[in-house]
């Protein structure tokens, strides 16, 4: 069984979810795609991309069981979480991100699934004592792996939680190929001209995102480059300051908050540079998504971004929060388009062979059966000495 908070094709952990759970190998595992908030509250309603999940669950026999969780301590979801699992005698609970980690422990654990595995997937909360505390004492403990999406991220698990090494795993993110573009010329839709630099990212609208860092860096570039669009796909509590930022910038006219988008590949197509500017990452799946369309890449050397991106080789890594460092090396992706090619050229083969879905979820089968048997040893060996 996998459990998370959402049903989500946007979210990068609760999609990612959703793809491993919906790619097992139906021959060897019977999938369980668990749900603890469902049905969302309508403020959240995606009506649209809520069926398509649904339906892609349907379409791989993933059977999906809704918690109906509302509230933060609500008890009644978790006991029936806990019903399911010993009704369905689950032999692997799977959880991702940390609300889902900390209950999966508790109910996985007493109820005695054989495997427990917590995914977190973007680091946080260096400042956080209280989830420092349950990461170590209750998650880690009760886990049989504590999975890492970067190597930075294992290595804070050990260096701040202060959990031990062989409790944890690296085991990097990866994406299936991006659909092919359809062709649709969005440089056309959205009014561009063909030959204005056009720099781009795609991604939800929050504070993790830094995306006011490129706004700050797009006004430094467009005295050089007077018919600059920045184009940036996602939808989020940050739209209306990001709006506002432009206009004190005065670039409300080169910049386009696009909302949600479902041909992020011909977005992509339309950028000369993709740019992720996040304070935080973990394993980011957009730059995944950078990598396969071959952009010339822009990002901020935090998390697991440096296991994707060598600077210099598939992109150009900054500090984050430097407006000015993101500038320059946008400039110098603009001012050199072959560089930018060839970089793209190399990301993208790089992600072929090393960030694949069907590479993780083959990991992800193997880690499922290894820690199974060993499980399983284990009672053995008890049965024979007593």
């Amino acid at each position: 069984m996998t459990l998370v908070d959402k049903l989500s094709l946007h979210g990068g952990a609760e999609h990612l979810a959703l793809m491993t759970a919906t790619r097992l190998d139906a021959e060897r595992f019977e999938s369980f795609f668990c749900v603890s908030r469902w049905p969302p509250p309508p403020s959240e309603v995606a009506v649209e991309a809520q069926n398509a999940a649904l339906a892609r669950l349907e379409a791989a026999g993933t059977r999906f069981i809704p918690l109906g969780r509302k509230r933060k301590l609500e008890l009644a979801p978790w006991r029936r979480l806990a019903m399911f699992l010993r009704r369905e005698r689950i032999d692997v609970l799977h959880t991702h991100k940390f609300g889902s980690n900390v209950w999966g422990a508790l109910v996985g654990s007493a109820v005695r699934v054989p495997v427990l595995l917590a995914h977190e997937h973007t680091w946080s909360y260096e400042g956080n004592p209280v989830r420092r505390v349950l990461d170590r004492e209750l998650i880690a403990r009760r886990a049989d792996r504590f999975i890492a999406v970067s190597r930075a991220d294992r290595r804070r698990m050990t260096d701040v939680e202060g959990i031990s090494p062989d409790r944890t795993i690296f085991i990097p993110n990866g994406i299936p190929p991006s659909p092919t573009p359809s062709g649709r010329d969005v440089r056309a839709e959205l009014g561009i001209e063909q030959d204005a630099p056009v720099v781009g990212a795609i991604g939800v609208l929050r504070a993790q995102k830094a995306h006011h860092v490129l706004l700050r860096a797009a006004a430094q570039l467009v005295g050089d480059h007077p018919t600059l669009a920045v184009l940036i796909a996602g939808e989020g509590p940050e739209r209306a300051a990001l709006e506002a930022l432009a206009r004190e910038l005065g670039i409300a006219r080169n910049v386009r908050l696009l909302g949600f988008r479902e041909d992020v590949a011909d977005v992509l197509q339309a950028l000369d540079v993709a740019v992720s500017c996040s304070d935080f990452e973990g394993s980011p799946l957009a730059v995944m998504e950078y990598m396969d369309a071959a952009r010339g890449i822009v990002a901020t050397a935090v998390g697991g971004v440096p296991d994707l991106i060598e600077d210099g080789t598939h992109g150009l890594l900054v500090a984050p929060r430097d407006s000015f460092a993101l500038a320059g090396a946008i400039a110098s992706l603009l001012s050199d388009p072959e560089r930018a090619r060839r970089m793209g050229a190399r990301a993208q083969a790089r992600r072929r062979t090393e960030f694949d879905i069907d590479t993780l979820v083959r990991r992800l089968e193997d880690l499922y059966v290894e820690l199974l048997e060993q499980r399983r040893a284990q009672r053995r060996r008890r049965r024979r000495g007593s």
